[in-house]
C-alpha cells in the first residue's frame, strides 16, 4: 500500500501538520525536522496527492504552460524546464496549448484557471507579449511570470525573463560580415512576435555598423517554419542581387533555406552561408551543421517556473526580471566570401 502522509508523521515523530509544511517548503520549519521529515518520505517513498491538495485547501499546488508556437523543439524544452522546476518544489504542470488569435482564447483560459485551480501562468510569446491579455490574467487572480524577448522589460505587470534576442543578432550578423558577406539576406518569423522584430533590428544595427546598406529585397517576411525557410531561401536566390550568406530568425528556417539551397545545387558554406538561431536539434541535425546563436530555452523555463512558483507562495524573489543573452556557436554552415 502507498505510504500516507499519516505514515510520514509517525516515522519522523512530528505532526502532520508539520510535514505538510515541509512539503509545502515553508521556511518556518526547523532544518533538523525538515530533514527528519524529508528521510522518512524517503524511506517510505511516499508521494503527496497534489491534486487532493489541490482540492482541499485554500492553496494551489500546479502552475500551468500556456503557448502558442509551431516550433516543436521549442515546447519541448519549454515543458522539460517548467517540469524541472515543479519536482523541485512539489507541484504539477498543466500543459495548455491554445490558439492566440482566437477571439474566445481570454475566456478559454479563464475557464481552464477556474476548473484547476492554478496557482500561476507561464506565459510565452505571443501572450506574454499581450499586456491587455496579461492584465486580465492578473485581474484573474492568478499569477503569472513571461518569457519575452528584448533587453529590458516592457512594464511592471508581472515577473519577466528576458531574451536578449537583438545583441545576439547583431553578434550572428557580424560573424557573417567578418567572413567578407556584405549581401547577406534575412528570413523572418512571424511579425507578430518580438523575437522576429528584435532579431531583424539586431541584423540591421550590424548592417549599419560596418557600413553596409540596407537592402529591403534580400529581407523576407516568413513564419518560423521550415517550409518558410524553403521559400525564403527560393526567393532570395531569384533576385538579381543574390546573397552570399543567409540569416535565418531560427533553425527550423535555416534548415529549410538549407534544403532549398541543396535543390537549387548551390553548395553550403562554398557559394552560400547560412545561419541559424536557438541551437535547436535541427542545427544539429542539418548538414553541414548550423551556426546559430544558443538559447538556453530549458534553463529559461525553469528559471521562469521556479519564479512563478517562489511568487505564489509571497516569497519575494531578489530580482523579478532575469536576463539571458544567446551566444554565437560557429559550426559548418557559415564560410569566408571569396
Amino acid at each position: 500500500m502507498k505510504a500516507t502522509i499519516n505514515d510520514v508523521a509517525k516515522q519522523a515523530g512530528v505532526s502532520i501538520k508539520t510535514v505538510s509544511r515541509v512539503m509545502n517548503n515553508e521556511s518556518s520549519v526547523r532544518q533538523l525536522t525538515r530533514d527528519k521529515v524529508m528521510e522518512a518520505v524517503n524511506d517510505l517513498h511516499y508521494q503527496p496527492n497534489l491534486a487532493a491538495r489541490n482540492l482541499a485547501g485554500t492553496k494551489a499546488y500546479s502552475i500551468a504552460f500556456i503557448y502558442d508556437n509551431p516550433n516543436a523543439y521549442y515546447v519541448i524544452d519549454m515543458q522539460n524546464g517548467i517540469l524541472a522546476a515543479c519536482k523541485q518544489q512539489g507541484f504539477e504542470l498543466l500543459i495548455h496549448p491554445c490558439q492566440a488569435k482566437s477571439v474566445h482564447v481570454l475566456d478559454e483560459i479563464a475557464d481552464m484557471v477556474r476548473k484547476t485551480r492554478v496557482a500561476g501562468l507561464v506565459l510565452t510569446p505571443p501572450f506574454s507579449e499581450m499586456p491587455e491579455f496579461v492584465q486580465k490574467i492578473i485581474d484573474l487572480n492568478v499569477d503569472v511570470v513571461r518569457i519575452m524577448s528584448g533587453d529590458v522589460a516592457p512594464d511592471e505587470l508581472a515577473p519577466c525573463i528576458m531574451v536578449n534576442d537583438h545583441a545576439a543578432s547583431v553578434s550572428i550578423t557580424q560573424h557573417l560580415i567578418d567572413l567578407g558577406h556584405k549581401h547577406i539576406g534575412f528570413i523572418a518569423g512571424e511579425a507578430a512576435h518580438m523575437s522576429t522584430v528584435e532579431r531583424l533590428r539586431g541584423y540591421k544595427q550590424a548592417l549599419s555598423d560596418n557600413g553596409i546598406a540596407l537592402d529591403e529585397r534580400l529581407i523576407i517576411n516568413g513564419e518560423y517554419s521550415f517550409e518558410s525557410g524553403v521559400l525564403g531561401a527560393k526567393q532570395l536566390m531569384s533576385e538579381d542581387i543574390r546573397p552570399t550568406a543567409i540569416f535565418s530568425c531560427n533553425d527550423e528556417i535555416a534548415a529549410g533555406a538549407l534544403f532549398a539551397a541543396r535543390l537549387m545545387g548551390i553548395s553550403i558554406p562554398e557559394q552560400l552561408s547560412i545561419a541559424g538561431f536557438e541551437n535547436s536539434p535541427f542545427s544539429r541535425q542539418t548538414w553541414p551543421r548550423l551556426t546559430t546563436a544558443n538559447q538556453p530555452n530549458q534553463k529559461i523555463a525553469e528559471d521562469a517556473a521556479s519564479l512563478l512558483i517562489a511568487k505564489s507562495r509571497k516569497q519575494t524573489p531578489q530580482n523579478s526580471v532575469h536576463h539571458y543573452t544567446p551566444r554565437l556557436i560557429v559550426r559548418d554552415s557559415t564560410g569566408k566570401h571569396s
